[in-house]
């Protein structure tokens, strides 16, 4: 309770420490170590490009925590790590563990869907394949991408990351 009470003074306009996810920034540092601007200024061209890159996906898990909404962004990445899996037993047990984390009613990070997405989605647990979160997988990606993407390009920490980027290509140019 003190932890969820303590998070509540975080808002994403006052997140301060954006370093934590960025590569490390070393003057000897190979330059495939370094954040570049024109890679944070993709970020913007889609949300697929953010979520592609390691780093803006580290980014906007970080912003969505200060959204008090990570519980979106961490659904679906178990979603895509569930679609990898080849053994039908690991998907009968990692499609119970995701319906009992996401999705079933007072789930511990439930996601936001609609009771016939929810129902739909407990239908395909009785006999779970790759694409059993496929439909609220994708309802929880729209989401993100028309809600919680276009917030994150206009928050501090985005445009704290790119003013970062720039300052060490200037530092690098002289």
């Amino acid at each position: 309770m003190k932890t969820r009470l303590g998070c509540l003074s975080h808002k994403s306009d006052s997140y301060s420490d954006f370093t934590a996810f960025l590569p490390p920034v070393q003057e000897k540092a190979p330059k495939c170590m370094k954040l570049s601007t024109d890679e944070v200024v993709r970020w913007a061209e889609s949300f697929d490009v953010l979520l592609s890159n390691k780093y803006g996906l580290a980014a906007f898990r970080a912003f969505l925590k200060t959204e008090f909404s990570d519980e979106n962004i961490e659904f679906w990445m178990a979603c895509e790590d569930y679609k990898k899996i080849k053994s039908p037993a690991k998907l009968m047990t990692k499609a119970n563990k995701i319906y009992e984390e996401f999705i079933d009613v007072q789930a511990p990070r439930e996601v936001n869907i609609d009771f016939h997405t929810r129902e739909l989605t407990k239908q395909n647990l009785l006999e779970p394949t790759t694409s059993t979160f496929s439909d609220v997988q994708g309802r929880v990606y729209s989401l993100m991408e028309k809600d919680s993407y276009p917030r994150f390009l206009r928050s501090n920490i985005y445009i704290d990351i790119l003013n970062k980027a720039q300052s060490q290509r200037q530092r690098r140019s002289f």
